[in-house]
């Protein structure tokens, strides 16, 4: 009794000593975080800094929301090969507040995530995963696919070059121009509010999902992007969306981006197309033999 009640002791001392150093953990955060935010690299006119090559490594392209691993597609034959990570989530509060007709749409992508309805309708991006076909990822999906991008900075104008697909997106400072068609990646107007780049993105055509899981939205998508470097080597991403047409009230995703470091470290050519041909156009009998 006395060997277990000593061992039970020593148990809670352990736990208190290590509640206790957790208690002092915060303080040393935010002074290491003020540190690392006064080494932010900076352009002549004082702004950040954020050229360079940056990937997230979440697990949101395969379901923005909390997620458990699952098996990928075709598992009978691939085993683990193509299986999802288990994931947290980017959505702040893990909810995503659809209309009641929504969430049936939802439903309805999730279970048809595979199907390629390949025909001269503009119909057939109804059904399959728009990253099944290879189209361009879309705003913020792109921030979050498993490939790195790259930004460029000017005072007049940011660039995004994205990995996947080669797809890129200019970012107009200063402006509040309007978008003159509808596209896969919108239109971006950008500013400066204090260190943080806050991008308003519209002119979306309504075809891109923000994930493989069917989550989707209408092309009256809105989107407010938050680009803050907590260091040289860190930017907390956090972006607002709005779409009228398909959730009852604007909602919030957050999530960290990495800077390659590597001195070799480039962006390196993912063209999707080929890998795509026989899945597009076998249907149609013009794949050559």
């Amino acid at each position: 009794m006395t060997t277990r009640y000593s061992i039970a002791l020593t148990t809670v001392a352990l736990v208190a000593i290590v509640f206790s150093f957790m208690d002092t953990q915060p303080a040393a955060a935010q002074t290491v975080s003020g540190e690392a935010r006064a080494s932010v690299p900076r352009t002549a006119g004082g702004q950040p800094d954020l050229s360079g090559i940056w990937q997230s490594f979440t697990t949101a392209n395969w379901d923005i929301l909390a997620h458990s691993a699952q098996p990928g597609p075709h598992s009978q034959l691939l085993g683990a090969w193509g299986a999802a990570r288990a994931g947290r989530g980017i959505v702040e509060g893990n909810e995503l507040p659809y209309q009641p007709w929504a969430v049936a749409k939802q439903q309805e992508n999730y279970a048809n995530r595979m199907v390629a309805n390949i025909t001269n309708d503009p119909s057939r991006f109804d059904s399959g995963d728009p990253e099944l076909q290879c189209f361009r990822a879309g705003v913020p999906r792109a921030n979050y696919m498993p490939f790195p991008l790259q930004i460029f900075q000017t005072p007049e104008e940011i660039i995004i070059v994205y990995e996947y697909k080669g797809a890129y997106r200019t970012i107009q400072m200063d402006s509040e121009s309007e978008p003159p068609t509808d596209t896969w990646m919108g239109w971006s107007n950008g500013h400066w509010a204090g260190d943080t780049l806050v991008v308003d993105v519209t002119g979306f055509n309504g075809y891109t999902w923000f994930d493989r899981a069917g989550n989707f939205h209408s092309d009256a998508l809105h989107v407010v992007e938050r680009w803050t470097p907590l260091s040289p080597y860190h930017i907390r991403y956090e972006a607002t969306i709005e779409d009228p047409k398909v959730f009852t009230r604007p909602w919030n995703m957050s999530f960290t981006l990495y800077k390659h470091i590597d001195p070799d470290a480039e962006l390196i050519e993912f063209n999707c197309i080929p890998f795509v041909e026989e899945l597009m156009y076998a249907p149609l009998g013009i794949m050559g033999k």
